[in-house]
């Protein structure tokens, strides 16, 4: 009856939080797993949202209202199709233009002497504003220039101090395959799993100078614009009707087919294994603190059955403790998750965000895996009888 006492006579506090604060190092490591637990699982769903955002960032910085590509590609630029079919297709009725974008892997060293990093390459009619990039647009006639070039801000470091060079100088140089070329201005599309090490853009005639002229009858995707009113459906039917060469896809599909086919990259399944073993990890966790507490205070148990409190009442009690426990462990969880996020941005110049629609989802992940480890560990409850004490 002195053990029950010491949870039972402060009506200040709850049953369950008696329980957990009257062993506080306990507590302590129950607190400790679940947020070594929420880390796991924060930082593998991460990983599988820096995969979506590298998927879209693409099509959520193109211009236009139709987009056409080989019928074949899982993402864009995986297959590249003929020039001539994005010109059938520019004449459908209500097409105002169709503009081929170029892309291309290129090998990008800041000097001779630097190894040479892969970077993709985007090419097009520098006359045609294709890119929802305001950066892109303000300084894209400078690209009608030879062997002229913008270069992605956000690109991996390696690349050279083209960003510090640009901003103290106004131009740099470096090599793309060889090539000597020059650096006229910047702009912020993001590196990712997708883009390779960088990015930069330039002309659909550098292109062909760099790459040969053939490049130029490989295009990657043909962005189509159409007057006001006109039935995009329609017309994309039309277009895969009579164009069997080309897959029409309106802005909504493009994003659909890349977050398709990101969803699928094994690497994604990998990280979504890693997020569930971190669930398993913290339940194991807390249950091995939640039937340690029951087995510790059976006797008590029993003599509260003793006195009248219902198994209901006393399961409720597991409960609520497995509940503090999601609380009071996801907040150290999650703040490491955000430290972590950050110095991974820096690091790899992978944009890490925390989004309240992940944060939300881990913690009624963790909600759930405290709430199973309390109705495994409450099996124990049945064995406390008052008979036993009595």
């Amino acid at each position: 009856m002195k053990n029950i006492g010491k949870f039972l006579t402060m009506r200040e506090r709850p049953l369950a939080w008696a329980q957990l604060s009257h062993q506080k190092t306990r507590m302590a490591v129950a607190m400790g797993g679940i947020a070594f637990a929420n880390v796991l699982i924060f930082m593998q769903l991460g990983f599988v949202n820096l995969f979506a955002g590298g998927a879209t960032v693409l099509p959520e910085n193109l211009r236009g209202n139709l987009f056409v590509m080989n019928p074949e590609s899982k993402y864009i630029s995986a297959n590249t199709f003929d020039r001539t079919l994005l010109y059938q297709a520019a004449a459908f009725e209500g097409i105002v233009s169709a503009e081929p974008l170029y892309i291309g892997i290129g090998n990008w060293a800041y000097n001779k002497e630097q190894i040479s990093y892969n970077t993709r390459v985007f090419a097009y009619n520098p006359k045609i504003k294709i890119f929802d990039l305001p950066e892109v647009n303000r300084q894209q006639l400078n690209l009608s220039e030879p062997f002229t070039f913008l270069f992605d801000r956000l690109s991996r470091p390696e690349l050279g101090p083209i960003p510090e060079q640009i901003e103290t100088k106004s131009s740099a140089s470096a090599f793309l395959n060889n090539r000597q070329v020059s650096v006229r201005g910047l702009f912020s599309l993001g590196s990712s799993f997708f883009l390779g090490d960088g990015n930069v853009v330039t002309s659909d005639s550098t292109y062909a100078e760099i790459f040969g002229t053939a490049a130029l009858n490989n295009v990657a995707v043909g962005i189509i614009h159409v007057r006001p009113g006109t039935d995009l459906v329609a017309l994309k039917q039309g277009i895969q009707k009579h164009v069997p060469g080309l897959e029409a896809l309106t802005y909504k599909e493009l994003k659909e087919k890349e977050l398709k086919y990101q969803d699928e990259n094994p690497t994604s399944v990998i990280f979504g294994f890693g997020a569930a073993m971190g669930f398993v990890v913290g339940v194991a966790i807390v249950y091995q603190v939640l039937y340690s507490d029951v087995s510790d205070h059976l006797s008590e148990y029993a003599t509260l059955k003793a006195i009248g409190y219902s198994g209901r009442s006393l399961l409720l009690v597991i409960f609520q403790e497995a509940a503090l426990l999601a609380v009071l462990g996801y907040i150290p969880g999650f703040i490491a998750t955000i430290g972590m996020y950050r110095l991974l941005t820096v690091l790899t110049r992978l944009e890490l965000l925390m989004q309240w629609d992940l944060a939300l989802s881990v913690f009624l992940l963790t909600l759930l895996m405290c709430l199973l480890s309390a109705a495994i560990a409450s099996n124990k409850l049945h064995s406390a009888d008052p008979a036993d004490v009595f």
